[in-house]
């Protein structure tokens, strides 16, 4: 994908993971990095593009290449797993490798190709200390003294604190339909116990081996799946002694797998896709 035509225009490609949506910028070759407010008027649905997140892949000198995340609010982001499986596929096509290193604010991920034609991601260790998600005041991350009720009564409470680059509380449901995700989820992401605010999920165990999960996205809102809350499920789920480590986790978009493995390494694995190919007018942009 190259990244101009010219200098009022800005090649793009849309893509998706499980119909978590993002516009990919390359600004490699010419170190465009979008502002906050041109991140915003694209990831604007009624009146720009549209997507969950503005994704701009940029030179590295750690990795294959470093891949910089905007949140529709223009907030920047440390980590999306299914935008790095989107920015994975987009490489692998480009340059015939099955294997390479993408560095985010939150650290290097190795991303590579399964036969079937899916997009493993390491999304490496979790962490798990109050300081590192982080909390406003020292507590068991494993069952946060928090609670909150939905309109229709439904409480959620003592959720599982993880970080996987950027934070994420998990709470542990019997019916993750029943959970009014709009309703709740700005109350929780705004809530002073998370000074970054924090990424909701509410997650049903269906055994050991399948959860059901929702996502309220930290900036961006109800997803249609979340690839870093997903790893945060299972790393919850398996702390929690409800799984045993590996797990399909089916989102509103499809069903991510993973593995939390022996060496703290969570890995992810899933499908992506491309919507289409399509130019910004720079000049009409904000």
């Amino acid at each position: 994908m190259k990244g101009t035509r010219d200098n009022s225009e800005r090649r793009f490609v849309k893509m998706h993971g499980l119909g978590n949506d993002f516009v990919i910028f390359d600004g490699r070759a010419d170190g465009f990095t979008p502002s906050s407010e041109l991140a915003r008027a694209v990831a604007d649905r009624k009146c720009g593009v549209g997507c969950d997140q503005v994704i701009t892949l940029e030179r590295s000198t750690r990795a294959d290449l470093f891949m910089r995340i905007h949140n529709p609010d223009g907030s920047e982001a440390g980590a999306c797993g299914n935008a790095t499986r989107c920015v994975a596929a987009l490489a692998f096509a480009e340059t015939g490798a099955r294997d390479m290193t993408i560095e985010t604010r939150s650290g290097v991920l190795r991303a590579s190709a399964e036969a079937d034609g899916r997009i493993t991601v390491d999304m490496g260790e979790p962490r798990l200390d109050w300081k590192d998600i982080p909390l406003a005041r020292a507590m068991d991350t494993l069952d946060v003294d928090f609670a909150v009720t939905t309109p229709a009564g439904v409480e959620l409470r003592a959720p599982v604190a993880v970080s996987m680059g950027n934070p994420h509380v998990v709470f542990f449901v019997e019916d993750a339909e029943a959970v009014d995700l709009d309703a709740v989820g700005p109350r929780i992401e705004q809530d002073p116990l998370f000074p970054e605010r924090v990424n909701v999920s509410v997650a049903e165990v269906r055994g050991r081996d399948a959860m059901r999960v929702r996502v309220w996205e930290r900036g961006a809102g109800v997803t249609l799946a979340c690839g870093s809350a997903a790893c945060a499920c299972v790393v919850a789920a398996t702390r929690r002694g409800l799984i045993d480590g590996a797990a399909a986790i089916e989102m509103d978009g499809g069903t991510l797998d993973l593995t939390w493995r022996e060496d703290g390494h969570v890995l992810m694995t899933g499908p992506t896709a491309t919507v289409f190919h399509g130019t910004l007018d720079l000049e009409a942009a904000p």
